[in-house]
């Protein structure tokens, strides 16, 4: 089957120091149980591959390994966005009509905005 990444979108903007992009920590446990709910169901459904949450951008550090010997190692972000990526879903669908299903619930689960993106055959 073919796989496909859902990606989770936050905005800078609207995040609380405690809690990320939620608005309080019941909101932010609302979302921790729908989301391990759907984690629970894509394993039942067979379509499980891969998840996984990120920390901050603000806690990254970008590597350039393109500039010699010796990577360049700077703390990131890597770019200053609207938007960042918070965590992603690796789903094995078999088309896109059952990838959009997916994502539509990853999207009510976690309650942003889910990118859909098949990977490359």
């Amino acid at each position: 089957m073919p796989e496909y990444l859902l990606s989770v979108w936050h905005s800078p903007g609207v995040q609380h120091r405690e809690t990320g992009p939620y608005a309080s920590e019941e909101e932010m446990q609302a979302a921790f149980q729908a989301v391990g709910e759907f984690n629970e169901a894509l394993r039942a459904e067979g379509a499980w591959v891969y998840a996984g949450g990120l920390v901050a951008p603000e806690e990254s550090v970008v590597v350039d390994g393109t500039r010699g010997a010796e990577p360049v190692i700077t703390d990131g972000p890597f770019t200053h966005a609207q938007q960042h990526l918070g965590g992603f879903w690796v789903v094995d669908a078999a088309g896109p009509e059952q990838a959009e299903d997916l994502a539509a619930r990853a999207s009510k689960a976690c309650g942003t905005k889910v990118e859909l993106r098949p990977f490359q055959a």
